[in-house]
């Protein structure tokens, strides 16, 4: 079974919980918090961070059991010019696989490692914006946690924000071009629209669904359409900004093929960010 056909099989509920550290000097901090929050929100913030994100699926394989996904996924800006960054975000799923049919038995072990590269403006005007390519390697260390294929693809991201809002999107395509010619092919498409309003205190409210098709599919097997919403605050362990969030969706759009085997319960993701502080430049006071 296609990690496609997995993500199709479960009703989605996120919980997140996001550490993020800042390298300034301890004061005016209700502001800066509020600023650090805005800036966590931003996928092409010059900050370097290193998210752990636990994924726990209910209801996967004919005995409804628990899948658990860790998605180790580095942030890592890069000063190209006084007027460009690179921003390199990459996601290394370690994947527990439940028995997905009877006499398959359990599996754990990495599964596709993905690569983006994002071009950004060093200095952005009110739209914030960042393009480049996505890279998919076949680093799966089983068939049930990968598909088996090198692929590539465009990927875009453009934001802006206004006083508390900050609302973007997010979009890749990728293709398959090698790889295991057993597999099927590789054609999806991600969106992932998201919108945070920033309240007073740290608190905030976000909204950031992720939306995929599978181009490879039937017309009515193709789409995944997640709802859902959540709340976070940065809050201080001594010194140290903390980034807590939790939220929630659910599939209201799935492949027709999921209906007769799905559960009725949710997976939950647990995530942890903990970002590192580059040389500061005199300019500079956020990591």
């Amino acid at each position: 079974m296609s990690r496609t056909e997995v993500r199709a099989r479960i009703r989605r509920v996120a919980f997140t919980a996001l550490v993020v550290t800042a390298c300034v000097p301890g004061i005016g901090w209700a502001q800066d918090d509020t600023d650090l929050a805005k800036k966590t929100q931003n996928p092409v913030a010059d900050l370097i961070s290193v998210p752990f994100q636990n994924n726990v699926n209910f209801g996967v394989g004919p005995d409804d059991d628990v899948q658990y996904i860790l998605n180790i996924q580095p942030v890592i800006p890069f000063k190209l010019t006084e007027d460009w960054n690179l921003i390199s975000r990459t996601i290394v799923p370690l994947i527990y696989q439940p028995e997905l049919a009877p006499g398959v038995g359990e599996v754990f072990g990495l599964g596709d490692i993905q690569q983006s590269l994002f071009l950004s403006p060093a200095k952005p005007g009110k739209l914030i914006w960042g393009v480049g390519p996505i890279l998919q390697f076949p680093t799966a260390t089983d068939d049930s946690l990968g598909q088996g294929k090198w692929g590539a693809g465009p990927t875009a991201v453009a934001l802006t924000m206004h006083g508390p809002w900050v609302l973007g999107a997010l979009i890749n395509n990728v293709w398959s071009f090698a790889g295991d010619s057993d597999r099927p092919d590789v054609n999806q498409m991600l969106i992932q629209p998201f919108v945070n309003y920033n309240l007073p205190d740290a608190w905030y409210v976000t909204t950031a669904p992720i939306i995929t098709a599978d181009w490879e599919a039937e017309s009515d097997d193709r789409w995944t359409v997640p709802i859902g919403a959540g709340v976070g605050k940065i809050v201080r362990i001594g010194k140290l900004p903390v980034n807590l969030q939790g939220s929630a969706y659910y599939n209201v759009v799935r492949p027709d093929n999921a209906e007769q085997q799905l559960s009725p319960t949710s997976p939950m993701p647990l995530s942890l960010s903990l970002p590192t502080c580059p040389p500061t430049p005199p300019r500079a006071r956020w990591c």
